[in-house]
Parts: C-alpha cells; sequence; structure tokens
C-alpha cells in the first residue's frame, strides 16, 4: 500500500467530534505516511451517497479505500459498490450487518469500528441516577436514523432510575438544532408543568445548545433552568471536558474519535495483507467519574 488515498466521509463540519475524528485522522495519516481526503454530508444521508457512489464511479482516481461515518443508514448498496471495485470499506460508529457477507466478496478490508455505543448509554443512565434519582428530565436524541443514537438510547434505558421519567426531544448532533428544539419547546405552557430535573443529552454540543436556548427566558426562569445538571456525550478535550471544567456541564462521556483508530487498522491490514477484525469497540469512560457525581449530589 505505498501512498493510498484513502476518503474519510464525516457526517458534518458543526461539531466538535466530527472535527476531533479530522484531527485525529489527519495526524494518523501523517505518522503512517497515508495520503487521506476528509470530505463531509453536512447530515445529509442523500448528499453522502451520491457523494460516495460519485467517488466509486471515477475509475483512475479512486481511493484504495473509504472510511465513512453513515449520516443515515450503513449505506449496504454502496458498499458492495465499492467492495466489487475493489475499495475497501470501514464503517466509523456504525456497525451493519453486512459486514459479515462483504467480507467474503474479495480481498478489500472490510470492517466496523466504533465507540461502544450501548456502554456509553449505560454510562449516561448511570449519570442520571447519579444526578437526579427520581423526577422529570429533558433527554435530547441524535437523529432518528442514527445508529449511535439507538444504541446509546438503548443503554441508557437499561441503567436509569425506573423512578426517572424522559421528556424526549431531537436534534441532528449541532448546537443549532437542540437549541430550535429546546425554544420550541419552551414556549409550549405545558413546558413549565412538568418540573424538569436535568437536561441529559446524547452529545455535547447540543447539551451546549440547550444551554443556549435559555437566552430568551425571564432572568429568574433562566437562573433556575441554568443550576439544574447539564449532561452530553463525547468529551472532546477543548470542548465537552473543557466546558465541565468551567461548569457549563456538569458531566460528559469521553469517547476516543473512532476515524483515527479506523485509519490505523486500515492501513496495517493492507500493510500485511489480512483482513482486519470484523469489529473494533472502543471504550467510553464518564467525565468526571461516577463517584465524584455522587459525591457533588451529596
Amino acid at each position: 500500500m505505498n501512498n493510498p488515498t484513502v476518503v474519510v466521509a464525516l457526517t458534518t463540519r458543526d461539531n466538535d467530534y466530527q472535527a476531533e475524528q479530522a484531527a485525529a485522522v489527519a495526524d494518523m495519516a501523517a505518522r503512517l505516511g497515508t495520503k487521506i481526503e476528509v470530505i463531509y454530508a453536512e447530515n445529509d444521508a442523500v448528499n453522502q451517497t451520491q457523494q460516495l457512489i460519485k467517488i466509486i464511479q471515477s475509475g483512475e482516481k479512486r481511493p484504495s479505500a473509504i472510511l465513512v461515518e453513515p449520516v443515515g443508514t450503513g449505506m449496504p448498496q454502496v458498499a458492495k459498490a465499492a467492495v466489487a471495485a475493489g475499495i475497501g470499506w470501514g464503517t466509523i460508529n456504525s456497525d451493519p450487518d453486512y459486514i459479515p457477507e462483504l467480507r467474503q466478496l474479495g480481498k478489500a478490508p472490510v470492517f466496523s469500528v466504533s465507540t461502544d455505543q450501548i456502554e456509553a448509554g449505560r454510562i449516561q443512565g448511570t449519570q442520571i441516577g447519579a444526578l437526579v434519582p427520581q423526577g422529570n428530565i429533558l433527554y435530547i436524541e441524535g437523529p432518528s436514523s442514527s445508529y449511535a443514537a439507538q444504541l446509546r438510547t438503548k443503554g441508557m434505558l437499561t441503567t436509569k432510575p425506573a423512578t426517572v421519567t424522559l421528556k424526549t426531544l431531537r436534534g441532528d448532533w449541532t448546537e443549532r438544532s437542540a437549541q430550535r428544539a429546546v425554544e420550541s419547546w419552551l414556549a409550549l405552557a405545558s413546558s413549565r408543568q412538568l418540573q424538569i430535573k436535568a437536561i441529559i443529552s446524547q452529545n455535547d454540543a447540543m447539551a451546549i445548545g440547550a444551554r443556549k436556548a435559555l437566552s430568551d427566558l425571564t432572568e429568574e426562569d433562566r437562573e433556575k433552568w441554568q443550576q439544574l445538571p447539564f449532561t452530553g456525550i463525547d468529551g472532546v478535550t477543548k470542548t465537552g471536558q473543557d466546558w465541565v471544567r468551567r461548569g457549563l456541564l456538569t458531566a460528559t462521556i469521553i469517547t476516543a474519535p473512532a476515524a483515527g483508530t479506523a485509519l490505523e487498522i486500515l492501513v496495517r491490514a493492507r500493510l500485511s495483507g489480512t483482513m482486519p477484525p470484523d469489529r473494533t469497540l472502543l471504550p467510553p469512560k464518564s467525565f468526571p467519574t461516577i463517584a465524584e457525581l455522587q459525591k457533588r449530589r451529596g
């Protein structure tokens, strides 16, 4: 694999974790001497599909591999077209069920690398229990089509206290989407009747967006809402972790940027001429620890 070109297809520029993914994969590429091209779908599944089909059909300019974090589904037809063209295919933060089948179709590496999203959800459910043993919480999910969002919810529901009730809103992983969702909800008279005890978001960007939605409230209401726990997931060093240290978030969950690991797995598989492991899960961790959260509440 001499100076290969690897296309890294990410979801959006407007997200701190995706920025961390781009930085991590660029750093790994420099260390490994690998050429990469990073593209963004701008949270549009159709756009992402069209981008990748165009790349696969580009003849001599085809990359040696595509690493993609799907906006929506795992794009099985696109994946099959890539493998049929001899292009390696790695999914990031997604674990589509077609991976085993495609690994039998050729020599190109086919695999997935993801944060353990169910475990991230379990940790968030445990954080909820440490912060809010009972009552109503505002829960901001990612897109309904997102594999990561689905698994984070599934994990959270297994560990949150049964005495905690969810009021669920939805965003698209960006600050702006969560801000709009919370502003619309706060405009409803029923929002004042629920006595929300915490705002729990499936990523840090949406948690900060939820905070920004409070700016139009009266000073008294704003102070009341701002005193509630706000939590997210991703834990990027310069954003999520920093927001916790500054008190803008109560907690986050650190998830390693999977794109860098995926590129390393791909390059090493190409160099060795072997198929990489079909599935690699990266462990998340609570920041601060659950014990520290419990101590703060106490």
